[in-house]
C-alpha cells in the first residue's frame, strides 16, 4: 500500500546551462537529468517521508534506467512502470530567458512516458490520495483516456484526488483547457493552481472571487494557489490563508510546483493544519528552486524543518 499514487509521465530534461540560449542556436545542454511532473512529485513525497507509487513507462534504454534508478533510490514504488523494449524514453528540452519566461520542446508522443494503462479496478492499489498533474492530460487522447479512467477507479473506492491543473500552453493546440480538465475537477478535493490557471478555470479575475466560483462547481475541499514570488494563498469554503514565499537565491524554478504539492499533500497526510501545509509545500518550491536541474533541491524533513525554524520534525 502506498499514502499517495500518481500517474503520468517520466522524462528526463535536457537543459540549457544559463538563460538566453534559444533553441534555434548551436550551443551546449547538459542533463539528462530524471524529470516529468508526475516523477519529481513522487521522488519529493518519498524523500518527506512518506510512502508513493507511480503508473507511468520507460523505454529499456539509459535513460529509462537512470529514472528507474533515481526514483527507487529515493523509496517510490515502481512497481506499476512499465520497461517496453524497443521504444525510447520521453526527453523534454527547457531554456530559460533573462526576464524568467522559459520555453519546452516536448518529444513524448509514441514514448512509454504517455503509453501507461490505468490499473484494473479489481487490481486497484488504496491510497489516501491519487495525484495528477494536468500536462498528463495534454500528451495524446489515448493517454488522456488512460489517466481519467484511473481518476474515476481511485475515486470509486474513496481515494481522495489532488489536482494540479499544471496547463503547458505549448501542448493545448486548438483545445478547451476546460474541457481537458472538467472530468478532473469534478472528482478533486484538492486542486493547487498557479494564480493565472485558478483565473482561467474560473473565468474570475480576482483571486477571492476565482476560489468561490470553483467552490461553487466542484467538491473542492482545499485550494492552495501558487503565486511565485508572492507566496502561496490556501483557501477553504470557511477561510483564506497567505503564506509568504522562502528567501532563496532561485536558481532553476523547474519542479518547484511539483514539490510544493509534494509538500502540501504531506502536511495534509500527517494532519496539519492547512497553513503548515502550505508552508511545507513552500520550503519544498524554495529548495528545488536554489538547486540547477529539475528534482535536485536538497529535500527532506530536515532541511524543511531548518527552513520552518523549528526543527526537523
Amino acid at each position: 500500500m502506498c499514502e499517495v499514487w500518481t500517474m503520468g509521465e517520466l522524462l528526463v530534461e535536457i537543459m540549457r546551462p544559463r538563460p538566453g540560449l534559444d533553441f534555434s542556436e548551436p550551443g551546449p545542454f547538459v542533463g539528462p537529468f530524471p524529470s516529468g511532473a508526475p516523477g519529481i512529485f513522487a521522488d519529493t513525497v518519498a524523500r518527506l517521508g512518506h510512502t508513493c507509487g507511480i503508473i507511468s513507462g520507460v523505454g529499456d534504454d539509459d535513460f529509462g534506467r537512470a529514472i528507474l534508478a533515481r526514483l527507487a533510490r529515493d523509496g517510490v514504488n515502481t512497481q506499476r512502470v512499465v520497461v517496453v523494449p524497443e521504444k525510447s524514453t520521453g526527453v523534454a528540452f527547457v531554456t530559460y530567458f533573462a526576464d524568467g519566461s522559459r520555453k519546452y520542446l516536448f518529444h513524448w508522443d509514441g514514448t512509454p512516458a504517455v503509453m501507461a494503462d490505468a490499473p484494473p479496478a479489481e487490481a486497484l492499489p488504496p491510497a489516501t490520495y491519487f495525484h495528477l498533474m494536468g500536462c498528463s492530460l495534454m500528451a495524446n487522447q489515448r493517454f488522456r483516456q488512460s489517466v481519467l479512467t484511473a481518476v474515476e477507479r481511485f475515486a470509486g473506492q474513496g481515494t481522495k484526488i489532488a489536482f494540479d491543473p499544471n496547463i503547458r500552453f505549448e501542448l493545448l493546440q486548438s483545445e478547451s483547457i476546460e474541457a481537458i480538465v472538467r472530468p478532473v475537477l469534478a472528482r478533486a478535493s484538492v486542486l493547487m493552481p498557479g494564480e493565472r490557471e485558478l483565473k482561467l478555470l474560473s473565468g474570475v479575475d480576482d483571486l477571492d472571487g476565482a476560489a468561490r466560483a470553483m467552490f461553487g462547481r466542484y467538491p473542492l475541499e482545499l485550494i492552495a494557489v501558487k503565486r511565485g514570488r508572492r507566496g502561496c494563498t490556501v483557501l477553504t469554503p470557511e477561510k483564506r490563508a497567505d503564506v509568504p514565499a522562502f528567501a532563496i537565491q532561485e536558481v532553476d524554478p523547474t519542479g518547484a510546483g511539483d514539490c510544493f504539492d509534494a509538500g502540501l499533500l504531506c502536511g495534509l497526510l500527517e494532519g496539519r493544519p492547512v497553513e503548515d501545509c502550505a508552508r511545507w509545500g513552500a520550503a519544498a518550491g524554495a529548495l528545488n528552486a536554489g538547486a540547477f536541474g529539475p528534482m535536485e533541491g536538497r529535500i527532506s524533513r530536515e532541511t524543511i524543518g531548518q527552513m520552518l525554524g523549528g526543527g526537523a520534525r
